[in-house]
């Protein structure tokens, strides 16, 4: 079964649970727009070399779409159309005003030179700069972009409109109109989920063992956020393996710093991993999902909790800082086996409600400090975590159904506030 069709089986379960007009299945079936584009690049050695890219808006009915670009030798059509139907979700659960959108180059960015690098990057919002912009469309770092690759993006469409809109584009850098905190906050609002969640269950963190697989921006962040507080750090991973201490606590800061030893490709990507780190165990990210620990947090990619390895989790909480990271029949099984997963729409909304904070300062023209875009973040992540905790509890279904059934009451409205076919009855 495709990424795709898994996101929609989701959606599905929470159609049950809600009375919606026939007009929401249709639309929130398939996207609103979709593009295939091809982007010529010079490579260093003189040939040209063309990659292809794709970009999804899924849903508006809230307001512009907005979503994030990943550079990855895996991406396909098919992805990105549920990446964008995920953030559609992840939008409304987070209270936001806007839809889902995503996008993607099908590229290994670590195989390419800097040069080379910025060339894809322009080329890609050239292509696509008829369907985004500040009140249509707006992209954000993903998987192997970052703030450098958004600033070469931003200054693109700005050359391309012959006008200065810093709100094209959020994860900026700080001098191109980047909100203080927009690094760290996918990690920070999966951090502050989870210590809501010990508070709700009376746990005590220094008693918990944390297991994180992906050790980029998110990862690492919300690792050291949580080493910080006292939990225990027993497993690392990134795309190359990872480390395991059942008996120590891992330093997120120490194993930084070590991975980053071999220095860095000429395009900004670190050469070595987090496998390299002496004294403890190796171990893949397979092994890691299923290592003794407490928490688990998935922070790479999606269908990594399958139906082949659901039953061998460990962990009493998944907590997905990742997109689509657990199937629809791993769900069944960790249900069925106690386990409380805290779905991505609502886990990694972090990363799209400071993305929010930026567009917002980018209009404004005015910009906060780092204590306001961390208050703020708070002010919203926690009622919806404890809105979507109750609705589990209310209606006895799993907290991923729960989450879809809270955005679907708002998508629903404004979709059903625009005339159904109920007046034609």
């Amino acid at each position: 079964m495709s990424v795709f069709e898994n996101a929609q089986k989701q959606l599905n379960k929470a159609f049950k649970q809600i009375n919606l007009s026939n007009d929401v299945h249709e639309i929130l079936s398939r996207p609103k727009e979709a593009i295939q584009v091809n982007i010529p690049v010079r490579m260093h050695d003189g040939k040209l070399k063309t990659f292809e890219g794709f970009r999804v808006r899924y849903n508006d009915s809230l307001g512009p779409t907005k979503g994030g670009i990943r550079f990855h030798p895996n991406v396909s059509l098919d992805e990105v159309k549920a990446l964008s139907f995920w953030m559609t979700f992840k939008c409304a659960v987070a209270g936001l005003p806007f839809g889902g959108g995503k996008g993607g180059v099908i590229v290994n960015p670590k195989e390419l030179t800097k040069h080379e690098l910025e060339q894809l990057s322009r080329g890609y919002m050239s292509a696509i700069s008829d369907i985004v912009g500040p009140d249509r469309d707006i992209p954000a770092p993903d998987v192997y972009t970052n703030s450098m690759i958004m600033g070469w993006m931003s200054d693109e469409y700005n050359k391309i409109t012959r006008k200065i809109q810093p709100g094209v584009i959020t994860g900026k850098p700080i001098s191109l109109g980047g909100s203080l905190g927009r690094d760290e906050a996918t990690a920070r609002g999966g951090y502050y989920i989870i210590k809501e969640l010990v508070k709700k269950k009376g746990l005590n963190p220094k008693d918990l063992k944390v297991a994180v697989q992906g050790f980029g921006n998110a990862g690492y962040h919300i690792a050291k956020m949580l080493a910080d507080d006292g939990f225990w750090i027993v497993a690392l991973s990134d795309s190359k393996g990872g480390i395991y201490c059942n008996n120590c606590y891992l330093n997120p800061d120490l194993i930084m710093e070590s991975k980053k030893a071999k220095g860095m490709i000429d395009n900004e990507y670190y050469k070595g991993s987090v496998a390299d780190t002496e004294n403890h165990s190796r171990i893949t990210n397979e092994e890691l999902l299923e290592c003794e620990c407490d928490i688990l947090i998935p922070a790479a990619l999606e269908n990594q909790i399958i139906k082949d390895n659901a039953n061998n989790i460990r962990a009493k909480y998944v907590v997905e800082l990742a997109n689509g990271p657990t199937t629809p029949e791993a769900d069944e099984i960790l249900e069925k086996n106690g386990v409380l997963v805290i779905p991505d729409i609502l886990a990694n909304s972090g990363g799209v409600t400071v993305s929010y904070f930026e567009w917002v300062q980018n209009n404004q023209g005015y910009y906060w400090s780092l204590e306001e875009v961390r208050n703020k973040l708070k002010e919203k992540i926690i009622p919806a975590f404890n809105d979507i905790y109750n609705i589990m509890e209310d209606k006895k279904i799993d907290m991923r159904t729960a989450a879809y059934v809270r955005a679907l009451k708002l998508i629903s409205e404004a979709i059903e506030s625009k005339g159904t076919e109920d007046i034609f009855k």
